[in-house]
């Protein structure tokens, strides 16, 4: 057997013979970890996604039990809306004409008339009907006429002004207007066109009256009267500052807020407020403008200044339904007016509606469908509210489709943290347990080579990385130590051959000087000659006794213990005995190895035996088998060290010729005869035993 260093230089991967050509497939058990890591997060991503569903599912149980606890209710709710003056002014208007150059059209009020003398009640009326058109600056207007043809032919505004200054009437006589507050009012109708300056003449520094002076057609001055203008009757108007009040030096405020009123007639309806319908058929078709100007020509009020917010009509119910319900109101010979909620434009992805769609829900028994009476002051009114499951679906997928960006950037942190641990860990982590696996079955095929663990596309200065570096470290060292013992081992095998060949040339001679055969120095040459012909050209004594061979025949126990230890003082041991003897007892075994094997046995009881003490020789035996028991006086054999005594270096290392190599040839010997050897303490000292077959 050579023994040469064969270090392999190559990757683990280039190894000659197969073993390694290929990185061999790792066991199952070896994918335990990795496949429970990817398990949790596969876990992690489907957890994610069910309590999306999850709470998208709670969330549309929710909206419907909501939606149907609340929908009986809500009909009532839109009904109390309708029977306010504000919701009575929307049925009197459902779709009131856009204001345009000409003016403003005036509304149908919810009352017979306007108190137009009294400040708070015409206040009021304006609140509660929610007439008024709102403009940015704080001015408010409303514009109406009266539900009963009894109040007369009139056209009523009420505005609000926020600031009008102090108050500057006109004297008697005055005809220009300029640097006092008044009015100036156009009506246009079918008839024609009606026109009016009102100046105000105070009562107190707090209110005055606002007389209507109808200007003639073609008259252009806009701030002076007639001489012979003269007031019209009908025209009532009235300007208050209620809410001023003096101030520390007991002069009246001059940014108080004031209250306009003013009752215009239209001489186109007289005939109708008497015996016609009510409201006029021309309605639609009056318009009205406008101007409270103040005493710098500075306009206060002007209806045809813009940013102006008209009031809510019988449309504006629409902001109060939610979403999928449908108001439908039937007057008795009027067509049905149909409402439904305001469509959020909420963007929703179709294929999320979908999904939503299908989530499971609970829901009442019955139809979504209310209907109710209700008495109106144009007669009775049918009101019939439907509802629609499907527009919470669109509603909850609009607000899902906020929300989705989060979730996916959930779930893309959740797969970047997956390809980060599949690629910087487990990927590495996978490809260096296969090259160490391939490493070790090379070991396992050829045990005295030592393959190179290439792990150079490994390193890095993370924990995996220092720990392939680590180990490609250690491994080269090892190589390094192998390299070194198997130089040691040559050294070793030359100086085998040297020792022998010095030993062979003398041992010659003297089998030659001892060639007669009952000689009795000549099987001590014989067997000197026989352990040199089994070193020689080994490399260790395990090598030699693992190729060495016995030659069992019979043999005499018996007479070969008398022999041994009327031989042993020959040797060195003194006061040896043998016991049971006497008769003959005949085994198999090699009569040169067993004396090899029995005189390692007894140098061992003579090193440790209590000077003076004899060595016994004890020979029993069974059907099967022969025991030959080598006792002797001594301290006892620790317990620990009995299962590991007939290892080889297993000495006690008192020095250097006791590397405990006697006892470990004695039991392979004894095992190639087929024999045994143990040992075990008895009181009073330790005790060998060697068992061989019986013939």
């Amino acid at each position: 057997m050579s023994l040469r260093p064969r270090v392999m230089e190559g990757r683990v991967g280039d190894v000659v013979g197969g073993v390694m050509d290929r990185l061999p497939r790792l066991p199952l058990a070896a994918f335990a970890r990795r496949v429970l890591l990817r398990a949790v997060f596969l876990a992690l991503l489907a957890g994610s996604a069910a309590l999306a569903l999850q709470l998208l599912t709670e969330e549309k149980q929710r909206q419907r039990d909501a939606y149907e606890a609340g929908f009986r209710g809500q009909l009532e709710v839109l009904a109390e809306r309708l029977r306010h003056p504000s919701g009575q002014l929307a049925l009197l208007n459902p779709s009131p004409p856009a204001p345009d150059a000409q003016g403003w059209a005036p509304l149908r009020l919810p009352v017979g008339a306007i108190d137009f003398d009294d400040a708070s009640k015409a206040e009021r009326v304006m609140e509660l009907s929610g007439c008024a058109t709102q403009w940015d600056g704080g001015q408010a207007l409303c514009l109406g006429v009266g539900r009963r043809a009894s109040a007369g032919a009139f056209v009523y505004a009420i505005a609000r002004v926020p600031k009008v200054g102090e108050l500057r009437g006109r004297g008697r006589g005055q005809r220009d207007l300029t640097g006092l507050h008044h009015v100036q009012l156009t009506v246009r109708s079918t008839a024609g066109v009606q026109a009016w300056l009102a100046p105000l003449e105070l009562r107190d520094r707090t209110q005055g009256q606002l007389p209507g002076f109808e200007r003639p057609a073609g008259d252009t001055e806009q701030g002076l009267l007639s001489p012979l203008a003269r007031p019209d009757r009908d025209f009532r108007g009235w300007l208050w500052r209620p809410a001023c009040g003096p101030d520390s030096g007991g002069e009246l405020q001059a940014d108080c807020p004031a209250l306009l009123s003013l009752r215009v007639p239209v001489a186109a309806w007289r005939d109708t407020a008497r015996s016609g319908p009510w409201p006029p058929s021309d309605l639609d078709a009056v318009r009205v403008q406008l101007r409270l100007l103040g005493p710098e020509g500075q306009t206060l009020l002007d209806t045809q200044q813009p940013d102006a917010h008209a009031p809510p009509d019988l449309h504006s119910l629409r902001t109060a339904l939610r979403p999928g319900e449908v108001l439908t109101l039937t007057r008795a010979g009027a067509a049905p007016t149909v409402l439904r909620a305001s469509v959020g434009e909420e963007p929703a992805y179709p294929w999320l509606t979908r999904l939503i769609r299908r989530l499971p829900a609970a829901r009442l028994e019955g139809p979504l469908q209310a209907e109710r009476e209700l008495l109106a002051s144009e007669g009775r009114l049918h009101l019939r509210l439907t509802g629609d499951l499907r527009a919470l679906d669109r509603e909850l997928a609009a607000t899902a489709t906020r929300y989705l960006l989060y979730f996916a950037l959930l779930a893309g942190a959740i797969a970047l943290a997956w390809l980060i641990v599949e690629l910087g860990l487990l990927r590495r982590m996978a490809l260096l347990t296969r090259r160490a696996n391939a490493l070790t079955r090379s070991l396992q095929a050829q045990p005295d080579e030592l393959p190179a663990l290439d792990v150079a596309d490994l390193r890095g200065r993370d924990e995996l990385g220092i720990l392939a570096g680590s180990l490609s470290e250690l491994l080269a060292r090892s190589r390094e130590h192998l390299r070194g013992e198997q130089r040691r081992a040559e050294q070793a095998h030359e100086q085998w051959h040297a020792v022998g060949h010095e030993i062979m040339s003398p041992l010659q001679s003297l089998l030659a000087l001892h060639a007669a055969a009952d000689d009795p120095s000549r099987r001590y040459l014989l067997r000197m000659q026989a352990a040199l012909n089994l070193l020689y050209g080994q490399a260790s004594v395990g090598e030699a006794l693992d190729r060495a061979s016995a030659q069992r025949e019979r043999l005499d126990l018996a007479a070969f213990a008398r022999e041994v230890a009327a031989n042993a003082p020959y040797a060195g041991i003194a006061d040896v005995h043998t016991e049971g003897a006497t008769e003959p007892l005949w085994v198999w075994a090699d009569p040169l190895k067993l004396e090899d094997a029995l005189t390692h046995v007894l140098t061992n009881a003579q090193r440790y035996r209590t000077p003076g003490s004899p060595i016994t020789l004890r020979l029993t035996h069974g059907e099967e088998e022969a025991t030959l028991a080598v006792h002797n006086h001594g301290p006892l054999i620790d317990a620990e060290r009995l299962p590991t005594l007939f290892e080889l270096g297993a000495g006690d290392a008192e020095g250097p010729s006791h590397r405990g190599q006697g006892l470990f040839v004695a039991r392979s010997y004894l095992a190639k005869m087929g024999g045994r050897i143990g040992v075990h303490n008895e009181a009073d000292g330790p005790c060998f035993t060697l068992g061989l077959a019986r013939v």
